[in-house]
């Protein structure tokens, strides 16, 4: 038994098979932008919602650990709900085993014809569709390619004395053994970092023969449970409500799991029942031809069956987690951070996750015009509202850096020509936007020197410079529905020419400011002010252009 080809053979064919994955998640992905975008728009405290958008993304993205990582990290940005998150982590559960249904597809010994029909489109295609329907051909050769190698790997194990004599300590035959097969099992899935792959080791060993139904399903529960290690490790340095998303997360699979070893020999009947032919069937070969199916069929199962229990309880679930992990005392900033190491980010639900940020960067900016006006129309210098607006730019501030670091990342990796061209599109809009909030916190400044120094520029000037205020917030607006509303090119432009008339309007006003100066109706040392507030209008209206432009791609 030459142990050393064996391990080198496994570890290859398991390399492949990550290959594999990694490429039809990044297929799935460019052919499910748009799907995606809704998933993620669509989420709402409706818990039914939530679930279905954990499945949907984890379907695109073929890891419930990426789904689970997006999901706290959405809730330490404050773009997501504890409740909705706990939803979507459900969901992440069942749409995860779609990859078991992917591997128990018998046709192994086709992999390399796909990965041949579809090397081709995936490098030389003109048409994105046709390169990413060649993309997904060889991801799927790949992850059948790489099963196959293990599958060669693991047959000389099923007659090896050695090997089996530890194999019995595993054999889930009595409650010793299943949770021994539960503890192993989660320990290398931990160790791996992807129960998908895991799931399809599980596979072979069984397909194979060296392992049997009863431990095949033991070994998924442990599977289960040591996916969720993926999101305690993102929760690290995260704020109260990502570690109770992640706690969530641990507390729904390891109860589930606890059901299910409490019944696991009347589970296993019922799946061999429900699914045709005997799973532990040895064929002429030694294989066992029908137990990848009823490994699907009982990964699946087990996986709604939970889902469909705890659906009534997920406000249970919050306040329990709400419990187990108390607010902290210490105010808390709710930030973009990239969670985790850079192979559990998938490119495109990054970039829609990025997205959402962005959302949240213009929301807070809009909060920053209201309260800027507040501040500039009061009696005197009202010191609540003025911290105000700094905190405002601060919070900005850290968006931004996270937003860079953020998508810094995600370009490391693998992506498309579209998705590069977005990642720097929106590192340019990030930086609008903080300029502009930079801008309001200047003008509140200009403002507060008048108020200290108690001087005044004039009625006819503060109208001059409130109407330029509520021209340019205005426009702000409309440049910012512009990227919400995905409209096109042509209609962008048509919007940026407005940028002159309001250029036009601010030399009126600016004209007419320094005739009232000449006339001597003013202080003249209040021009300076004067001058400064206005340029920062000017410099707000020209990094919402720059915005909108670097949404457009201009």
């Amino acid at each position: 038994m030459n142990y050393f080809e064996i391990s080198y053979t496994a570890l290859g064919g398991l390399a492949i098979f990550f290959l594999g994955l990694k490429y039809l998640s990044e297929s799935l992905q460019s052919s499910g932008q748009e799907a995606i975008r809704r998933i993620l728009a669509s989420l709402t405290r409706n818990r039914v919602m939530a679930v279905l958008a954990g499945v949907g993304i984890t379907v695109f993205v073929q890891s419930s650990s990426i789904s689970t990582v997006m999901t706290v990290s959405l809730v330490n940005a404050g773009l997501m709900e504890l409740k909705q998150a706990i939803g979507v982590i459900l969901g992440a559960n069942i749409g995860t085993t779609v990859t078991g249904w992917i591997i128990s597809i018998k046709v192994g010994k086709y992999g390399l014809l796909l990965i041949a029909l579809g090397m081709y489109p995936m490098f030389a295609a003109e048409r994105q569709w046709l390169a990413t329907l060649g993309k997904t051909s060889v991801a799927l050769g790949m992850v059948f390619t790489g099963l196959e190698f293990m599958s060669g790997a693991f047959v000389p194990l099923r007659s090896d004395e050695t090997f089996i004599s530890y194999l019995y300590l595993f054999d889930a035959d009595s409650l010793i053994s299943l949770l021994a097969c539960v503890v192993l099992a989660c320990l290398l899935t931990v160790i791996v970092q992807s129960s998908s792959a895991m799931l399809g080791i599980t596979i072979t060993l069984a397909t194979t023969g060296v392992i049997d139904f009863n431990t095949a399903v033991a070994l998924i529960i442990g599977e289960n449970i040591g996916t969720t290690i993926t999101a305690q490790l993102a929760a690290i340095g995260a704020n109260t409500s990502a570690i109770r998303a992640a706690r969530a997360h641990a507390i729904f699979n390891i109860l589930g799991a606890m059901v299910l070893i409490a019944v696991f020999p009347w589970y296993v009947n019922l799946v061999d029942l429900m699914v045709a032919g005997e799973a532990d069937l040895l064929d002429a070969d030694g294989m066992r031809p029908n137990i990848g199916f009823h490994i699907a069929v009982a990964h699946t199962m087990f996986n709604v069956i939970n889902v469909l229990i705890w659906i009534p309880f997920i406000g249970f679930l919050t306040r329990t987690v709400i419990w187990l992990v108390p607010q902290r005392s210490e105010k808390e900033k709710h930030k973009l951070r990239y969670l985790g190491s850079r192979t559990t980010m998938a490119p495109e639900v990054a970039l829609q996750q990025a997205d959402l940020e962005m959302d949240n960067m213009v929301e807070i900016t809009r909060e920053m015009f209201t309260t800027t006006r507040e501040y500039v129309l009061g009696n005197g210098h009202d010191k609540k509202l003025f911290e105000r607006i700094n905190h405002l730019e601060d919070i900005t501030d850290n968006i931004e850096e996270e937003m860079i670091k953020f998508i810094t990342i995600v370009l490391t990796g693998s992506v498309s020509q579209d998705q590069s061209t977005r990642s720097y599109g929106l590192m340019r809009m990030a930086d609008e936007i903080e300029s502009i909030a930079d801008s309001l916190q200047a003008f509140s400044i200009y403002r507060s020197r008048l108020f200290k120094r108690n001087e005044d520029i004039g009625e006819e000037a503060w109208q001059d410079i409130m109407v330029f205020f509520n021209e340019v917030e205005a426009y702000f607006n409309r440049l910012m529905c512009a990227r919400q509303n995905d409209m096109d090119a042509s209609d962008i432009k048509s919007m940026i020419k407005e940028s002159k008339q309001i250029k036009k309007l601010g030399k009126e006003m600016r004209d007419r400011h320094l005739d009232r100066l000449r006339a001597g109706q003013y202080p003249a040392v209040t021009a300076q002010t004067f001058s400064d507030m206005f340029m920062s209008l000017q410099h707000i209206k020209n990094h919402s252009v720059n915005y909108v432009e670097a949404y457009a791609g201009l």
